[in-house]
């Protein structure tokens, strides 16, 4: 019976070989599969600071108030199913003390609920579903997986249009490294409101429609680099009322100039939550590939190297003439 190689070298290199296979797989296949927005997300992030807020009672601006902003996202996990896309309810409510806790959060400063339906790889946005309002760039709650340092184009709700959000480098976030990226709003008009005439400087009208005007002091976003994930967001918005073709402010309904922030317990839920998810990313993009081809080219180098040395043994026997044994009966 001739034998030119062992069992053993046969697996080795058969393992090797399949482990060189299963590494392009991870990063090409798993990895694109793993990198999707959820459908069934449910998270609260909240952000806190103070500014001048419009007293409804006194009928005036109020300085130097406690802003809250609530902005609860949920995923409508049946209609998800039914588009082949993310589709994310949101509500956001602005809030001062006399406000909080709300029973009812239309008794808020602000409420505004609205939709989103978003590509679950890309994030880019999708129309279908009732999504209202009509949003545009290429990020809004979070950004598109493995964000690169470049400006993106940011959906601005309140403002209803995009803004540039431009990198600035690298922060850390409790003790977690993000993407900084920054961007201003200039004075905009976004909308108007039926008003008192008093309220924007003619008190000879009893009701005016009133223009609405929108700026931003600055948005800070950080961001984790692998999944998108806004892990602290800073905003400074200015919201005023003018009279209809009026060139200044007469009336300032919200006025956070210092910026409200996510809270500690926001900024560590969502650091908590990228570690995660980035690590589920690193582990199936990079850790499992690199190990499966390292792993794979040792195997396939031994294995073959023991194929080859059983070979020439059994060529070297040949050329000496030693006989081979024989099976007998």
């Amino acid at each position: 019976m001739r034998r030119t190689a062992s069992p053993f070298s046969l697996v080795l290199l058969g393992l090797g070989t399949f482990l060189l296979v299963l590494a392009p797989l991870f990063a090409w296949y798993v990895k694109p599969r793993a990198a999707v927005n959820p459908v069934d997300i449910d998270t609260t992030a909240v952000y806190t600071g103070r500014g001048s807020v419009f007293d409804l009672e006194k009928v005036e601006t109020v300085p130097d108030q406690r802003i809250t902003i609530t902005q609860r996202v949920r995923g409508n996990v049946a209609e998800s199913e039914r588009s082949g896309n993310a589709v994310w309810d949101i509500t956001t409510s602005v809030d001062t003390d006399k406000s909080l806790p709300a029973a009812d959060p239309h008794d808020a400063l602000s409420f505004t609920p609205h939709r989103w339906v978003l590509d679950r790889r890309t994030t880019k946005p999708v129309r279908c579903c009732d999504a209202k309002p009509r949003i545009e760039g290429e990020a809004y709650l979070k950004f598109p997986f493995d964000v690169q340092k470049r400006s993106y184009q940011w959906w601005d709700n309140t403002l209803r249009d995009t803004v540039v959000m431009r990198y600035r480098g690298t922060e850390k976030v409790q003790g977690y490294t993000g993407y900084r990226f920054t961007a201003s709003v200039p004075p905009t008009r976004s909308g108007t409101r039926m008003v008192p005439g008093s309220l924007v400087g003619q008190p000879g009208r009893s009701q005016v429609l009133a223009e609405e005007w929108y700026s931003n002091h600055g948005v800070e976003l950080v961001v984790d680099q692998r999944t998108g994930r806004v892990v602290y967001a800073r905003t400074s918005p200015r919201q005023t009322l003018r009279a209809p073709g009026g060139q200044k402010d007469a009336a300032v309904l919200l006025d956070a100039e210092k910026g409200v922030a996510f809270t500690e317990e926001t900024q560590k839920e969502a650091v908590r939550q990228a570690k995660r998810d980035s690590g589920q990313l690193e582990l199936v993009g990079e850790t499992l590939p690199i190990g499966s081809a390292v792993a794979g080219f040792v195997l396939a180098v031994i294995g073959g190297a023991l194929v080859i040395r059983g070979r020439k043994i059994t060529e070297d026997s040949d050329a000496s003439g030693s006989p081979h044994p024989t099976l007998t009966r």
